[in-house]
């Protein structure tokens, strides 16, 4: 990891994966300038797909959820550089490469401080052919063996000690290839203490909660009797 730093900002980048325009690889604007925006998806804000000179990448402002996050949409309070959210992610995602966990690859991250407060950015590979659980199950039903796949990632993921305190169905994917990939872990963090059954049973307990959810909400094709248990299965095999 390289950094670029200026008086007031950051950039983590690195290096094998972007160079000639780290400067401005976080602001939409410069991508738009290139002609090479790819699209867009829209959750908390808006997501940037861009072409960059090695692959395609997902960029992502960081933005407040919750009632806080209508008085203070995109500030946070400065405690120091490595402290940033974007940094955190950055580094979370290169730990859990080496974990041989399915996650994006960082490519860059930026943080710029605004007196007491900072903003920040995140810059990383967009998985190629790849949709997200609500959206395949909107349309048809996944097998057993997937979802026992599912389980095997999340298991991996609590066997590297990482708590993903936003694992839901929109935070999961699966290529063409029939790989599955876990994402967006802004918050998400290395827990260090002896406790870990309660958390793991918790992003259990939270992923089950999406499933339920979007099953009224979007009518999705998904079964707790079996669909469930399979994801079980894998998870605790």
């Amino acid at each position: 990891m390289n950094t670029l730093k200026s008086h007031n900002q950051i950039i983590w980048y690195n290096e094998t994966l972007i160079s000639d325009s780290v400067k401005l690889c976080c602001d939409p604007e410069y991508w738009q300038q290139q002609g090479k925006i790819l699209g867009s998806a829209q959750g908390r804000g808006t997501t940037w797909f861009v072409q960059t000179e090695t692959l395609p990448a997902a960029l992502r402002h960081y933005r407040r959820g919750g009632l806080f996050g209508k008085l203070i949409n995109d500030s946070y309070w400065f405690s120091g550089w490595d402290k940033t959210r974007s940094y955190q992610e950055f580094i979370l995602l290169e730990y859990l490469i080496v974990q041989r966990v399915n996650v994006p690859q960082p490519i860059a991250a930026r943080s710029v401080r605004k007196g007491l407060c900072y903003q920040a950015d995140i810059l990383t590979q967009k998985i190629p052919q790849a949709q997200d659980l609500v959206g395949l199950l909107q349309i048809n039903a996944i097998d057993s063996t997937m979802y026992e796949k599912i389980g095997q990632e999340v298991k991996k993921l609590h066997q590297a000690n990482v708590n993903h305190t936003d694992l839901n169905i929109h935070n999961i994917l699966i290529d063409q290839q029939n790989m599955v990939w876990i994402i967006d872990f802004d918050k998400c963090h290395i827990e260090k203490n002896n406790n870990q059954k309660n958390w793991k049973q918790g992003n259990i307990d939270r992923l089950l909660r999406s499933f339920q959810k979007e099953l009224k909400k979007r009518q999705i094709h998904w079964k707790q009797t079996s669909d469930w248990q399979a994801f079980l299965s894998g998870y605790t095999d």
